[in-house]
């Protein structure tokens, strides 16, 4: 499975990313629920399809917050440019075995390869 993050449904969005929906036909692409929020902080169109689309896509398990604080303690994923939604996304591949992430953003990609999930998609 794939998480793919806001940034590359963004460009998915803007027209920039059409690979995406070869991955969604075949339902290989998974939501986490803090990924769909963040994408409705953003201006969609058609706003309520896309954000009813994103809720009814396969769901990602969530990580409790203590526990991605162990997992950026023990891993040392401090400081390295990420933000919380970003751990989050990283917990939830890494208890999903096979789960890898997609992403376009540097760091993100970077922690993603170190700890093995990083997906290598165009």
């Amino acid at each position: 499975m794939i998480l793919a993050d806001a940034n590359i449904w963004i460009d998915f969005f803007r027209g920039r990313k059409p690979e995406l929906r070869k991955f969604l036909e075949n339902n290989q692409i998974v939501m986490h629920p803090h990924l769909a929020a963040e994408l409705a902080l953003g201006s969609l169109r058609d706003r309520l399809l896309t954000l009813a689309k994103l809720d009814s896509m396969p769901q990602i398990r969530t990580v409790d917050l203590k526990d991605v604080r162990r997992m950026i303690e023990s891993r040392a994923l401090y400081a390295k440019g990420i933000g919380l939604t970003d751990a989050h996304l990283l917990a939830s591949c890494l208890v999903a075995p096979g789960t890898l992430l997609w992403t376009s953003d540097t760091r993100l990609g970077s922690v993603a390869g170190s700890l093995g999930i990083r997906a290598h998609l165009p």
